[in-house]
């Protein structure tokens, strides 16, 4: 059961396999990938695209889900704490948000962007307080692609977070995207089997500074809230 006014975006029954999928993954058919730090990934070859797309479970043990749920959506902070961000805002587009995110790329490869549409909501299932977030990419002309950098219009995500049931969190997230453009085969394996526990450590720490975060931004001069 969902609680809380939501814009819609994404069907009920998407949110409704995410949260399954936390309780009893569903891998039949899938390739187990990697294991490391608590983190587990599987993965599906995509015969049209050539590429794999990744279902990743794993454990948080000392950040509270509705933290990782507000760091994961607030953009702003992610501008200071993801190093990979070149540029990154949200804009409105008829009755829906969008979002414009520009990642670096190494040298001497283009940068990728992406524009998408994201959906929360925190559920009842099971009788456990879920987040959940998905996100998918999204046709929008008045955010044209730009020169030298490749648009990424082949994105989807979803992301599922709850309670370990002690301080920390347990999250399943699914994830595919085309990058497009001649990257080798060896920088998406070493991404996805390094990049993302990498990336997870990262946010772990930005969960833990995002209190003190907030303190600040209240005692910015000028601020508001």
């Amino acid at each position: 059961m969902e609680r809380g006014n939501v814009v819609k975006i994404f069907p009920d029954t998407d949110f409704e396999h995410a949260c399954q999928e936390l309780e009893n993954p569903q891998i039949d058919g899938w390739e187990f990938f990697t294991e490391s730090h608590g983190i587990t990934i599987y993965r599906l070859y995509n015969e049209k695209s050539g590429l794999y797309e990744y279902k990743i479970y794993g454990t948080l043990d000392d950040v509270l889900p509705d933290i990782c749920a507000k760091v994961y959506m607030d953009l702003e902070y992610r501008k200071k704490w993801d190093t990979y961000v070149y540029e990154l805002y949200e804009t409105q587009k008829d009755d829906k948000k969008v979002i414009y995110w520009n990642i670096k790329y190494p040298w001497p490869m283009s940068n990728r962007d992406y524009v998408y549409v994201r959906e929360m909501r925190e559920m009842e299932y099971n009788g456990k307080k879920i987040w959940v977030v998905i996100a998918q990419s999204a046709m929008v002309p008045s955010i044209p692609e730009r020169d030298g950098v490749i648009r990424v219009d082949d994105y989807k995500q979803s992301c599922v977070l709850t309670t370990d049931g002690k301080v920390g969190s347990r999250a399943y997230m699914h994830y595919y995207d085309n990058p497009k453009g001649s990257i080798p085969t060896w920088l998406i394996n070493w991404a996805a089997k390094t990049g993302v526990p990498g990336f997870l450590t990262i946010m772990q720490k930005a969960c833990r500074g995002y209190p003190e975060y907030l303190r600040s931004k209240q005692q910015a001069p000028g601020s508001s809230i």
